[in-house]
């Protein structure tokens, strides 16, 4: 029942309060990106939904498109602007994420939506991640977020998806809340991001 029916109620409406509430932020945050990416301030790309359905989640962009000589864009830590680094430090880039809840895209609580190339990469278990919404924050993300391995990450995924509760996400919530104060587990050991995702018998 909670998650055919009130799981979407709450995101709907917590998606609402969180963008009426957040707004300066985003409108400061957005003046700011505007000037250090040229006019660039959003981050659109195609990701795999709740049953694998592509849909484009919208993120604040904290890097700049610097390439070298080749054409080639230039590592992430190269490119990440210093109102970047603080909007990603703050995890407010992920803000406009909101408007994918509310869309239905995605839901507050969930396995973070990753990569479509990565689709044709996952086992049959790790592919049940896609059998919830993804969302804006989720059990793996409280649990090490871009620190941890892809095997451990996977793992975190489809436990959420087997023990989904109103209860389980509020915990999630919570301590979601905590992560951010304390801006733990935003980038891994190798990148400012989270490595590239290479297939099970490539990717610790």
């Amino acid at each position: 029942m909670y998650t055919r029916f009130f799981k979407r109620f709450i995101d709907f409406i917590g998606a609402l309060l969180i963008l009426l509430f957040a707004s300066p932020i985003l409108l400061v945050s957005s003046l700011l990106l505007f000037f250090a990416n040229s006019g660039k301030m959003f981050f659109v790309q195609k990701r795999p939904g709740l049953n694998s359905k592509i849909f484009k989640i919208i993120k604040f962009k904290t890097m700049n498109d610097k390439r070298d000589s080749n054409g080639e864009l230039l590592p992430d830590d190269k490119r990440l602007t210093k109102i970047g680094y603080w909007v990603r430090k703050l995890s407010i880039d992920e803000l406009p994420q909101m408007i994918n809840v509310l869309k239905g895209d995605m839901s507050l609580v969930g396995p973070r939506p990753l990569l479509v190339d990565y689709l044709a990469l996952y086992s049959d278990e790790q592919n049940r991640r896609h059998n919830v919404r993804p969302g804006i924050t989720g059990w793996a993300q409280v649990n090490g977020r871009n620190t941890l391995e892809w095997k451990k990450k996977f793992e975190y995924d489809v436990w959420y998806v087997d023990n989904c509760s109103f209860w389980l996400d509020i915990k999630i919530l919570f301590l979601t809340v905590a992560k951010v104060f304390k801006t733990e587990g935003i980038s891994s050991e190798k990148s400012v991001t989270m490595e590239r995702f290479l297939g099970n018998d490539k990717s610790v």
